[in-house]
């Protein structure tokens, strides 16, 4: 009985959505919107029916990839940024640490579509940097809708989810192994390799797949920042349940992503499974 809210919650919001997505995709495209209730496999063998002189396919494909690129880079870019902050933040005196961690979670009280379009006016041609660059003397420099500016987003968005995890994990962590590694012999780069990175890895691995999961699901910082001109998968699914009205089609090709994201999750869950027995 005490479950049966959150269980409720979950049925209502996650798992009749998702098994709406499955059953519209061996439905029939009908014209204008919407499915005609007859079951095929169209969706699947136009998805699967690969053509090297298909310019959809070709483009699926990069898409695909370039989503995944960009998951990966973003994820590479907040830990190497999150790290040290998240470690300096944990070296302060508590009055200190809270102040910092109360800024870091600041962005959550704005919604994402205000923030993402406050940057879009930062690098505008026109915009603060750019004004900065002609007073100075410099020329401008096209930063909106380009490949760099939704880097920029994405790695904005996905910071603090990095942080955040990356904190809880080092702030708990005892210095008093540091002392023994130092007391054997190692330096700081070997004791950092050898004790303070593996014990602090649940943080990492934890931010990580936030960041991720949160990255190649993004449909705002690229339509906002890229201007329509760089498409990731979830401007792909939008593209398709909007302008092109194929609905089946966009199932099919969120089930695809689902089953990858799925697919590494298990992989990675398996494989540290596989290391705690051994």
């Amino acid at each position: 009985m005490l479950l049966a809210p959150g269980a409720l919650w979950v049925i209502v919001l996650y798992i009749i959505p998702l098994f709406l997505i499955i059953l519209y995709s061996f439905l029939t495209k009908r014209v204008g919107g919407g499915v005609d209730w007859s079951f095929t496999l169209e969706s699947y063998q136009k998805l699967f029916t690969f053509d090297t002189d298909s310019l959809f396919i070709n483009n699926f494909v990069v898409i695909f990839l370039r989503t995944f690129w960009w998951g990966f880079l973003t994820v590479a870019i907040c830990l190497l940024i999150g790290y040290p902050l998240a470690f300096y933040i944990a070296q302060q005196k508590p009055a200190t640490r809270n102040l910092l961690i109360f800024l870091v979670i600041i962005p959550f009280w704005t919604n994402l579509l205000v923030r993402i379009y406050a940057w879009k006016f930062i690098l505008n041609n026109n915009g603060f940097l750019n004004t900065i660059l002609q007073t100075i003397g410099l020329k401008r420099i096209p930063m909106i809708n380009t490949s760099g500016a939704v880097l920029l987003g994405l790695v904005y968005v996905s910071l603090p989810f990095m942080i955040l995890p990356l904190y809880a994990s080092i702030e708990k962590f005892n210095y008093a192994y540091v002392e023994a590694a130092q007391d054997l012999g190692a330096r700081y780069f070997q004791t950092f390799i050898r004790v303070f990175l593996p014990l602090t890895m649940p943080g990492i691995i934890t931010g990580s797949l936030l960041v991720f999961i949160l990255t190649i699901g993004q449909f705002v910082v690229p339509v906002i920042l890229g201007g329509g001109k760089v498409m990731m998968v979830g401007n792909l699914l939008a593209l398709q349940f909007g302008s092109a009205f194929d609905w089946p089609f966009g199932s099919a090709l969120a089930m695809v992503f689902i089953v990858l994201m799925m697919g590494g999750l298990v992989m990675y869950i398996f494989s540290e499974n596989r290391k705690r027995v051994l």
